[in-house]
């Protein structure tokens, strides 16, 4: 049993872990890999310290097999191979009694709050797991929490097939939401100054424009023939696609908030007045957008293998966060946590 523990100062260490033997209502899982996202991105620079309880393990976007199983537990047999939503609700509060137990009152996410996933085994609760099926590999299951991000985000904005779609960042979230937008049905077009990230939009066959070096508003208000964006997708995060997203968006064009910004930006209100516009908050995912995720990388509708950058032993964990680091061609770093 071998974990790998964030230290603080971009740092990791290597240490032998502990198996928790499942209690009740748990399972214990082989981990078979885990990507590395933005969040983890912003606890290695050292942004989350305060929240982070260091050293502590880290990461939530996993994938693994299920290695023992706790009394109680029905649904999931030894050999089933699963991801997690890595949500822990209470189930007491309003919120959770009311059905929405993602945005929980006293929610802890998994990986951030609690210990996570960069160890060769995770004991969690049976209740956030999800069974791949036979088509889906555990490299292809390390992508589904972040494709469960761009189905919630596209499932919050009512998109219909069609409609025409401008995301505002082409990072991998944006990627992936532009790719979810496009097995919809819809016309997508992402907006990124970082021609290897345009390029990689082209892959996806999305349209893309660089809005340094074109009016992005006259591009979209040309492309919908003036009618403007039905739909905006905010993944930025920056205050220049703040600016951006009322300008692009139509008449009752629906925005849609999944960057989440370090200071309080400021926002042309007007423009909802002036449109009818809506402003939607999307935050993680629900269990609807895990099932749906999966079902499109079973079907094929979208390709993740195109977004796996690069394979690294969990051992070699400093060395797969320093090569995310400041790398826009980077899409999905994976740490390969027990060979599949």
């Amino acid at each position: 049993m071998v974990a790998a523990r964030y230290i603080g100062n971009k740092g990791f260490d290597i240490v032998a872990g502990e198996e928790h033997a499942p209690k009740a209502g748990e399972v214990r899982l082989n981990v078979g890999y885990v990507g590395i996202c933005g969040t983890d991105m912003h606890i290695y620079h050292g942004v989350m310290d305060q929240r982070v309880s260091i050293p502590q393990t880290i990461g939530h976007e996993i994938s693994g097999v299920v290695a023992e199983i706790g009394e109680g537990v029905s649904d999931f047999t030894v050999g089933d191979k699963v991801v997690v939503r890595p949500l822990d609700w209470c189930g007491e509060c309003p919120t959770c009694k009311a059905g929405f137990t993602h945005i929980c009152q006293n929610l802890k996410f998994m990986g951030i709050d609690t210990p996570g996933a960069f160890q060769s085994s995770w004991t969690v609760k049976a209740r956030t797991l999800h069974k791949l099926p036979a088509g889906v590999n555990l490299k292809q299951g390390a992508l589904v929490e972040p494709l469960s991000v761009a189905c919630h985000d596209v499932r919050r904005s009512r998109l219909q097939a069609g409609e025409k779609v401008v995301v505002l960042g082409g990072g991998p979230i944006g990627q992936l939401v532009a790719a979810v937008a496009k097995s919809v049905g819809a016309e997508v077009l992402v907006s990124e100054p970082n021609e290897s990230r345009r390029a990689f939009a082209d892959k996806l066959g999305v349209k893309s424009v660089n809005p340094i070096e074109q009016d992005l508003a006259a591009y979209v208000d040309e492309w919908t023939a003036t009618k403007g964006a039905d739909v905006v997708f905010e993944v930025s995060g920056v205050k220049p696609a703040i600016d951006a997203m009322t300008q692009v968006a139509g008449r009752r064009g629906r925005i849609v908030m999944v960057a989440i910004h370090s200071s309080k930006p400021e926002i042309d209100l007007f423009q909802f007045f002036w449109k009818e516009l809506e402003l939607l908050g999307a935050r993680v995912y629900e269990a609807a957008d895990f099932d749906w995720a999966i079902e499109l990388i079973a079907s094929g509708e979208v390709d993740v293998n195109s977004f796996i950058s690069s394979v690294s032993p969990l051992t070699d964990i400093g060395t797969a966060f320093a090569s995310m680091d400041g790398n826009p061609e980077g899409m999905k770093a994976l740490v390969e946590c027990n060979a599949e």
